[in-house]
């Protein structure tokens, strides 16, 4: 054997040792963008995912309002999960959105919620006594109206029981719904409108009472694929339609479509 044909035989046994020893590079992340009420909920069925698969599932939580208008401009996110159908909407008429990936994952209730240890106690009706239940200087916690899902739910539901005009001046505005449920866990309100898998996931607060579903428009989570986002991403979407998945968004209190 010549020096030549020796040398290429070392490096074809290095070669082939090298593809042995080597480790498969990790798949990438799958980015989710999503509304903040889904935050327990998500986290636990992506643990759950990623355990299953080995792909792990990054989260960004907000307000879905402005998750929409940063997936407008741009940002990178591979899956959106909304909190009302107006802002997946609104980044569907961007082009933001793969319209055929897009459906309703699930659906919620709207609750009024007090601190864990206030005695209040009231029928959610027509015209219910809400300004008295906050007492002289009391505000009520509720996501920004202005563009927040939850608080807009809430305006409308206030609205239609005849109750918003005595309320609107008295608003402890939050950024999404989860600062609204903190400020009445922290005793900074007395009162606040939030979604029911908030207030179960927050032992400082308790359920006053649920409102109407005829008092506001379906609360739905629609999700859909982000287009240009990576191909991991729908085997994530997919996944979060299983029965498995389903399951973890019953047990937070979430009621499942369809």
């Amino acid at each position: 054997m010549n020096r030549r044909t020796l040398l290429t035989s070392f490096a074809a046994i290095a070669a082939a040792i090298g593809c042995g020893t080597a480790q498969a590079a990790p798949p990438p992340p799958v980015t989710v963008f999503a509304a903040a009420s889904l935050t327990d909920a998500l986290q636990a069925v992506g643990k759950a995912y990623t355990q299953r698969t080995g792909v792990p599932v990054r989260f960004s939580f907000a307000s879905s309002s402005l998750l929409a208008r940063q997936i407008e401009s741009g940002v990178k996110a591979d899956l959106f999960v909304s909190a009302d159908l107006v802002w997946m909407d609104h980044a569907q008429k961007a082009g933001r959105i793969d319209v055929a990936s897009r459906s309703t994952l699930l659906r919620g209730r709207l609750a009024l919620v007090a601190p864990a240890d206030s005695n209040v106690n009231v029928r959610i009706a027509p015209r219910f006594p809400l300004t008295t239940l906050l007492g002289h200087s009391g505000r009520l916690a509720v996501g920004d109206p202005a563009y927040v899902p939850a608080g807009i739910y809430a305006q409308t539901a206030l609205t239609r029981l005849g109750v918003w005009a005595s309320v609107q001046g008295r608003l402890a505005r939050a950024d999404n719904v989860r600062v609204a449920l903190s400020y009445v866990a922290r005793h900074e309100a007395p009162l606040g409108i939030v979604y029911e898998t908030d207030a179960r996931a927050e032992p400082g607060v308790r359920i006053v009472g649920i409102f109407p579903e005829a008092s506001h428009a379906p609360i739905d989570y629609p999700a859909a694929l982000v287009r240009g986002g990576s191909g991991a991403a729908r085997g994530f979407l997919g996944y979060l339609h299983s029965p498995a998945a389903l399951a973890v968004f019953r047990r937070y209190g979430f009621r499942t479509a369809g």
